[in-house]
């Protein structure tokens, strides 16, 4: 699962891949152009990208899944909804695309966005390029 060593740290933009870590703090690499590598400490909040699920209506649907869905569906190009000035309803009828059963109640608009951003940022590194559909 290439979503494992992907991280978002709390309060720092952007994600990071895991590059090596220690008793006491975690080294990562930006997924942006700079590739600048940090450090990340234990008081900080890291979640790796392949602990995350969306909420259905049914169950919960690994992250990976739905990346994967947003690949196929927009032939793995760049999505270009605005996250700043998009509309409500323009992120609910881009989730509804990718993923029609989505718990419309559990699933906030905040997170949609958070999903594009995540995914143009997986896009623009090539770490997109990894994922494939599991038969």
């Amino acid at each position: 699962m290439i979503l494992k060593t992907i991280l978002s740290v709390s309060g720092k933009p952007g994600l990071y891949r895991l590059i090596s870590q220690t008793k006491s703090l975690l080294i990562a690499e930006a997924l942006t152009d700079e590739k600048k590598r940090t450090p990340i400490y234990p008081t900080e909040r890291v979640v790796s990208l392949g602990d995350i699920a969306i909420y259905t209506n049914n169950e919960e649907v690994p992250l990976e899944d739905v990346l994967i869905a947003i690949k196929e569906r927009y032939h793995g190009e760049r999505l270009t909804l605005d996250i700043k000035k998009g509309e409500a309803s323009v992120f609910s009828s881009f989730m509804e695309e990718v993923l029609p059963e989505y718990d419309k109640e559990r699933v906030r608009l905040s997170d949609i966005k958070k999903l594009v951003q995540w995914y143009n940022i997986l896009s623009d590194s090539g770490v997109l390029l990894e994922f494939k559909k599991q038969d």
